[in-house]
């Protein structure tokens, strides 16, 4: 019987532990944009230098400074209409927790100042209109010459 009674606590302890194991930390932090960099599917986080802003892949809104306050809002303002998010440069922060990145700004700011660029960076998804052959009046034949940037020649 004490065998049993044993066996028994065994079987629950082995099963509480495996009950344990199953249990998923799956935060879900929100679907990262087609812009965002790829390779940091867990990042809360990025920082654009150039704009001095955070994004929030949870929330998908962007937070800045505005008249000495920290807003958050689902576009950039509107002095930023034009930015070319694909292009410009995004730090990923990986190692920060929190609803407060901006905690760090002054950190951030001369650590990430405008212009920085560190590893070079693919975005998750293509820039709308590149690449996917919708408008078949403006055919990309894929002369760029020879550079590969896409650049042209600047005569327009």
């Amino acid at each position: 019987m004490k065998t049993l009674k044993y066996f028994l606590i065994g079987v629950l302890f082995l099963s509480f532990g495996y009950a344990q194991a199953q249990v998923s930390v799956n935060v879900n932090i929100g679907t990262p944009p087609a812009w965002g960099p790829a390779g940091y599917a867990d990042a809360r986080y990025y920082y654009l230098p150039d704009l001095e802003t955070y994004y929030d892949v949870s929330t998908s809104n962007y937070v800045y400074l505005s008249n000495g306050k920290w807003v958050r809002t689902r576009s950039l303002p509107s002095a930023y209409r034009n930015y070319d998010l694909y292009n410009e440069y995004k730090v990923v922060l990986t190692d920060y927790r929190g609803d407060r990145p901006y905690d760090s700004f002054k950190s951030h700011k001369v650590k990430y100042a405008k212009g920085y660029k560190g590893k070079p960076q693919k975005t998750i998804g293509q820039k709308p209109g590149k690449g996917n052959n919708k408008d078949k009046s403006h055919h990309d034949n894929g002369n760029h010459n020879g550079n590969g940037k896409g650049k042209g020649n600047g005569k327009h």
